[in-house]
């Protein structure tokens, strides 16, 4: 079958004829494999399970390149496969497959999660060499990887959700690993509740679509949706948008993020890096054309990124604690990615781009992080470090050309992409695109400083350490994926942005590019030189700040903008005013009310009925002259009624 595009450039979907493509579901199976094998084969897995996970996720990673080359095999028009795996739900005219969809996007995400997630394995071979419960953890990592695939490879709804709720349920697993620690259990909770608040969302969304198509797989949706009223796509459009937040942390439902740092490293790095938090970028960006019908939901969504882009700056500014303080980064990259998928078909290939170079360097800062941390007995104050970078040059090496990369340092990684969704921002036009553009451009200053920040308190200054701390350089299974990283952060986005090749690879799901690829435009044009020029300002106080300054061990109080940072711009305090703590007034209300009206009421007609039952019993005695006596009363009252109404 010839596949032909579909209206609004979203190509239309052919069945796999054979090949790799027609095994497409062994990305899934195969880390799903390897979690089912670690998680009931118990203790005589401990040997060599973690082993097992990698060449599980290693596996995946080659079935997916392989499937890429199929891919790449067929015309541009053509490349939109279905892969029907078996039917799943049958009822009446209720009919959904489990069916996976190979089409440029979802390669994309699927050779970033495979890839990314592969070198996180095997960096945990060695930062949790010595946890007794190592085995169970890459379980939980086979886990997450499987359920991330099912998320992006889904070619409906349904099966979306069913991935999306299997990477809740890994994150839960992960960031509450050391379950022992009280505050890695809450911080598991935390995220657990928040994302089904978005949940809800997605799943509302979901059911609207079904009543109103009568389907919930991707193309024959996107082809109805200028028929739906503008209404109601917007109200999906603002679903699927709350959905999106719980898992990429934007704004209202970013406190999660932070928290979820409390689990080990490489787990922040995969939730940061190449899974959970892109997952609402994904679902924008995949559901284009639902937006695209709704300008207003559109409008939201952009507003949404850039309020995240600020904040999670602003929060990143302040934080002493270096994963947090990275987590903060990745609440605002997101945000950048959030703001472009907004713009519309403009602004989808920038998102991706700069999800696929950020998947790369962000993955190797949370890794150089935890390299760190391994080095320094587990301490994540940056203000007890210092000094560091001729103790670990490998890890100072890899760590500084991630930084150098999301600062956006000319023609490596970050700049090209983000780049890309600062001229994008500009180019949307009119009143709103001058401001999202600005807001794209002081988010670049404010990257700079503090990722300078943590390059100079980690690397640079004197030397902070705490009695006993020794750091050394960390062992080989966990420096090689840190030097794979950083040649990804230095390299992949020349890769994917001269010439468009990335934008040319997503055109047939997302559109072609805007316009044609220029060089010296990137680098002549004032938004990119204001930019540039806030960058360096960036860079260079931090340096007064933290490099060349005396840094405190013990952080000072600061003005109220410090404070509110380091409160999370009191996100918190935001949550548990407006919805904890009334939630729990509610509570304790329905409490009272069912004991006091709903059991009052049974209750009391218990006892209305028990003393009514109790006086009766008292007219029973047993005497027959009490009963004799009784009728006696009763046939007077009868004589006496009778001649009374007689005389009346």
């Amino acid at each position: 079958m010839t596949s032909t595009l579909a209206a609004g450039g979203y190509a239309a979907t052919t069945a796999a004829d054979g090949g790799v493509l027609s095994y497409a579901w062994l990305m899934i199976a195969l880390p799903l494999l390897g979690a089912a094998v670690l998680l009931l084969g118990g203790k005589r897995t401990n040997a060599w399970g973690h082993w097992l996970a990698i060449a599980a996720a290693l596996s995946s990673f080659v079935w997916a390149v392989l499937s890429l080359g199929q891919l790449l095999g067929r015309a541009p028009e053509e490349r939109s496969v279905t892969v029907h795996v078996y039917q799943w739900i049958k009822v009446g005219t209720f009919d959904i497959d489990l069916s996976l969809l190979i089409d440029p996007l979802s390669m994309t995400f699927a050779l970033l999660i495979t890839g990314v997630g592969s070198l996180i394995h095997i960096y945990s071979v060695g930062y949790m060499a010595h946890d007794e419960n190592r085995r169970r953890f890459f379980a939980y990592l086979n886990l997450f990887v499987a359920a991330m695939l099912v998320l992006v490879l889904a070619d409906n709804y349904a099966v979306l959700f069913l991935g999306w709720e299997g990477v809740g349920l890994a994150s839960y697993l992960l960031i509450g690993f050391w379950q022992h620690k009280p505050a890695a259990a809450v911080a598991a909770k935390k995220a657990f509740l928040i994302n089904r608040v978005g949940d809800i969302g997605l799943l509302v969304s979901i059911m609207l679509l079904f009543t109103t198509f009568g389907t919930v797989t991707f193309h024959p949706v996107f082809e109805s949706v200028d028929g739906a009223g503008r209404g109601l796509m917007t109200a999906v459009g603002l679903l699927l948008l709350l959905g999106a937040c719980g898992k990429s942390a934007q704004l209202p439902l970013q406190a999660w993020l932070l928290d979820a740092m409390e689990g080990p490293t490489p787990v922040s790095a995969l939730i940061h890096a190449a899974t959970m938090v892109t997952a609402g970028v994904y679902l924008i960006v995949r559901s284009g054309p639902i937006f695209e019908a709704a300008p207003t939901a559109q409008l939201v969504v952009t507003i949404v990124g850039a309020a995240t882009l600020l904040a999670g700056a602003i929060i990143g500014c302040a934080k002493d604690d270096i994963k947090k303080a990275l987590a903060g980064s990745t609440m605002s990259q997101i945000g950048y990615m959030t703001l472009a998928a907004g713009l519309g078909p403009i602004g989808y290939a920038a998102a991706i781009a700069h999800l696929v170079t950020h998947g790369f360097f962000k993955a190797g800062l949370f890794l150089g992080a935890g390299s760190v941390m391994h080095a320094m007995n587990d301490e994540v104050d940056m203000r007890r470090y210092g000094g560091l970078r001729t103790a670990m040059p490998i890890t100072f090496a890899t760590f500084g050309v991630g930084y150098l990369a999301i600062i956006g340092v000319p023609f490596l990684s970050g700049w090209w992409t983000k780049e890309g969704i600062i001229q994008a921002a500009f180019d949307s036009g009119g009143l709103t695109g001058q401001i999202l553009g600005w807001v794209t451009v002081l988010g670049a200053g404010l990257t700079a400083f503090y990722m300078s920040r943590i390059m100079f308190l980690t690397f640079f200054g004197e030397k902070r350490w705490a009695d006993g701390a020794h750091p050394h350089e960390s062992p080989t299974t966990m420096t090689v994926p840190m030097i794979i990283l950083a040649v990804g952060s230095a390299a992949l986005g020349a890769v994917l942005v001269v010439n468009y090749t990335l934008g040319r690879f997503l055109a047939p799901v997302v559109g072609a590019p805007a316009h044609e690829f220029d060089l010296v435009h990137m680098l002549t044009s004032p938004y990119s030189l204001a930019a540039l020029a806030l960058m360096v300002v960036g860079v260079a106080y931090a340096w007064l700040r933290y490099a060349r300054g005396e840094v405190p061990v013990t952080a000072p109080k600061g003005n109220f903008v410090t404070v509110a940072a380091r409160e999370e711009l009191y996100g918190n305090a935001i949550n548990e005013g407006l919805f904890m703590r009334p939630g729990q007034q509610l509570t304790k209300a329905a409490v009272a009310f069912d004991d006091h009206a709903v059991d009052g009421v049974v209750n009391g007609v218990a006892r209305s009925v028990r003393a009514a039952s109790e006086n009766l019993r008292l007219v029973q005695t047993g005497f027959a002259r009490s009963y004799a006596l009784t009728m006696l009363f009763g046939a007077a009252v009868v004589v006496v009624t009778t001649l009374g109404v007689s005389f009346a």
